[in-house]
């Protein structure tokens, strides 16, 4: 089973994507802050990580740097989730460390897709 790591501090969300996500036979982990992101990544090593970038206490952009400036986990692939889909935001999100973007509400088949991609890339 695929481990990955969902960050997301929005109950909701989480508990939605992480049903659809365990249905596909992923495992699936909760961080619910920046902080515990960069922290649960290195302790957990996932194959994958699913970022929110509007996140309290650091926001998923900071968390990224964390995770890339760490040698165990600055290989770990970083698919960055928000709301906001400016392009500017999307950027941000690549320049701090992300590898792939989605926007929400999240479209299940495209995430899935990009999830599918960057896992197989690694």
């Amino acid at each position: 089973m695929t481990q990955i790591l969902l960050v997301e501090d929005n109950e909701l969300n989480a508990d939605m994507l992480m049903r659809r996500l365990k249905k596909r036979g992923y495992e699936v982990h909760l961080a619910t802050d920046g902080e515990q992101a960069a922290d649960m990544t290195a302790a957990l090593l996932p194959k994958l990580v699913l970022m929110d970038i509007s996140l309290p206490l650091i926001d998923g952009c900071e968390a990224t740097r964390r995770i890339r400036a760490n040698p165990s986990t600055a290989a770990v692939p970083i698919i960055a989730l928000t709301a906001h889909a400016l392009p500017y935001e999307r950027t941000r999100a690549l320049q701090a460390g992300c590898d792939d973007y989605d926007t929400k509400p999240i479209e299940l088949d495209r995430l899935l897709g990009k999830m599918t991609a960057m896992l197989a890339k690694k």
